[in-house]
């Protein structure tokens, strides 16, 4: 694992490049790159690419900065070094009075649904399941993403389905899914573009259970420790004028969201 220092070398080095190459950038934003398609992904090219990568690129270009990438990290090791301004910015985050502490959150720039998921062939077995409260109260074992919020039913039930040994958590979707073709647990929490995107991936047919555990804006996320409020009002503002000329919503349209 890479210690702080080498992060903030590698973050370092690479501002300079693309600092050089774009001279008309007033601020760069750092941030540790992700794999979680469809959203942060490299692709082919090995370039990072998904729709929360093209947007934040997009508005980041508007507000007169430039989104600087540095490889991947643990995501519980990405964490501490967002809190402590080792780098900049993270995606997709959730505006909560915890991170509040730590971090700034800029105006949503789109929606996520957290659902809970079962194998197509398995599907009628846990239809009857119609939130978190039911889960906790039946038998079944779910996987959780690892790291992140999905909503106060989840945060209540969580403690109790650890505690049963009902609850198995994963660091990527990919993980995720092959834990579920497995058979390690019949039910999958988390993204619903994330987890479909996956699955498709994977070749597994799956079916979302009736009911939606959260549904919420999604922000870009700031480190207190290394941003200031001009930076947030910049891009507020980059987020408002691309909302208005569609740019925004084309991006969107472009990964079948609305």
């Amino acid at each position: 694992m890479a210690p702080a220092r080498t992060v903030r070398a590698l973050l370092a080095a690479a501002c300079l490049l693309a600092c050089a190459h774009a001279g008309a950038c007033s601020r760069a934003l750092n941030m540790v790159s992700e794999e979680w398609p469809p959203y942060s992904y490299t692709n082919e090219e090995n370039l990072q690419t998904g729709l929360d990568m093209d947007m934040a690129k997009a508005i980041l270009k508007e507000a007169g900065c430039t989104l600087v990438t540095a490889p991947p990290l643990p995501s519980v090791r990405r964490a501490l070094l967002f809190e402590r301004g080792e780098f900049d910015l993270m995606l997709a985050a959730t505006d909560t009075p915890e991170r509040r502490r730590f971090a700034r959150f800029s105006n949503a720039y789109r929606h996520e649904t957290v659902a809970l998921f079962a194998l197509a062939r398995d599907y009628a077995r846990y239809a009857g399941i119609n939130g978190m409260a039911a889960l906790a109260r039946g038998q079944a074992a779910v996987l959780a993403p690892r790291v992140g919020w999905y909503g106060q039913d989840f945060a209540r039930a969580a403690p109790g389905l650890r505690a049963a040994g009902r609850l198995f958590e994963f660091g990527s979707f990919d993980q995720g899914l092959r834990m579920l073709g497995a058979g390690r647990a019949p039910l999958i929490m988390g993204d619903r573009a994330a987890i479909m995107y996956e699955a498709q991936r994977q070749r597994l047919a799956l079916r979302q259970l009736p009911f939606v555990l959260a549904q919420a804006p999604v922000h870009l996320m700031l480190s207190r420790a290394s941003t200031t409020e001009d930076d947030l009002a910049r891009i507020n503002a980059a987020i408002a004028r691309l909302e208005k000329n569609g740019s925004l919503q084309a991006l969107r349209a472009r990964y079948g969201l609305r």
